[in-house]
């Protein structure tokens, strides 16, 4: 049993949850969050909104998941984040579960 981390821009809501029900994960659980990223080493002419932080809408899934469907799931998101001309990704993370009940 594995923990999947998910975070995205909440634009990539639905795929994510298309992706999760491709690699037939039935339950996890989500939230939406405020992402933030620290650009202030950006140059100023750069930076479209001239902040030092940048703020977006974004969404936390994670879920309980067998060590298969981790393997199917990070290939469909390795698909999607190949083919985005954005400079946003979806970023999983997989943690080790050492006791479960």
């Amino acid at each position: 049993m594995k923990l999947l981390i998910i975070t995205a821009i909440a634009a990539f809501d639905q795929d994510i949850k298309k992706m999760l029900k491709q690699a037939e994960v039935k339950n996890f659980s989500y939230k939406e969050v405020t992402g933030f990223k620290d650009i202030s080493e950006m140059s100023m002419e750069g930076n479209w909104f001239g902040s030092e932080m940048s703020q977006n809408e974004s969404i936390l899934y994670y879920a309980f998941v067998d060590n298969g469907n981790v393997d199917t799931f990070i290939e469909k998101v390795n698909e999607f984040n190949a083919k985005q001309e954005s400079l946003s990704n979806i970023h999983v993370a997989v943690l080790n579960i050492e006791k479960h009940n």
